[in-house]
């Protein structure tokens, strides 16, 4: 998305005043008859309202670019390759992400994908972290040792330390949020219009294929 600059100009066009044979005035106005004068004023006028239009574009335009979010909340995450091509896309679109309510297992990778400067976090925000698992040969869940690790490293040194503190990624879900979460990120405000994620597509791309059958899935 680019962004409008705010600019404004104006040009001035006046008619040559109509001087009197018998008297010369530097004041062109009183110079010139009342039609001449009314015929400058007119002639201003559209274009005054031209740039003054031309401004309020840019200006709106401006606006729209600078509150471009996406708002997150009760996404409880699911396949880690879907979420890979969701934040990547993401990160390219430049939009900052606000994190309003739960983001859970693969969610979570938007705080490695998308730089920090660029995430901010409500009151109600709450992050859940657990390990990486596959099904094994009988069918059920069993941790994914390796897909664990690649997780734990997409994350942020904070984030990395306070999961350490509490035993690591496990099968059960650690939470972050209130006064903890706050410190990390910066606080935000639902004072601009905030668009949901948009669905990623569901071909995934051969990088994320990749670390999908890598990594497994996560739980939900």
């Amino acid at each position: 998305m680019q962004r409008g600059r705010n600019t404004g100009f104006e040009f001035v066009l006046s008619e040559p005043a109509c001087l009197d044979k018998n008297t010369v005035t530097t004041d062109a106005r009183r110079a010139s008859p009342p039609d001449t004068q009314i015929r400058q004023r007119l002639g201003r006028g559209p274009m005054k309202f031209l740039t003054g239009l031309l401004a309020a574009v840019c200006l709106i335009a401006c606006m729209g670019a600078s509150h471009a979010v996406v708002r997150i909340a009760d996404d409880r995450g699911g396949r880690i390759g879907t979420y890979v091509d969701k934040y990547q896309d993401l990160r390219q679109s430049g939009d900052t992400v606000i994190i309003d309510g739960l983001c859970a297992s693969a969610c979570t990778i938007v705080l490695g994908a998308i730089p920090r400067d660029r995430i901010c976090v409500t009151s109600h925000a709450t992050l859940g972290f657990h390990a990486a698992w596959d099904f094994g040969s009988n069918g059920r869940a069993v941790t994914n040792p390796e897909a664990t690790q690649m997780l734990y490293a997409m994350y942020p040194s904070q984030v990395k330390r306070w999961i350490s503190q509490r035993g690591g990624l496990t099968p059960h879900m650690l939470f972050l949020k209130g006064k903890q979460l706050q410190a990390m990120y910066k606080p935000c405000y639902l004072d601009a219009q905030a668009s949901a994620l948009k669905p990623a597509s569901p071909r995934l791309s051969p990088k994320a294929e990749e670390l999908e059958s890598a990594r497994g899935q996560l739980l939900h």
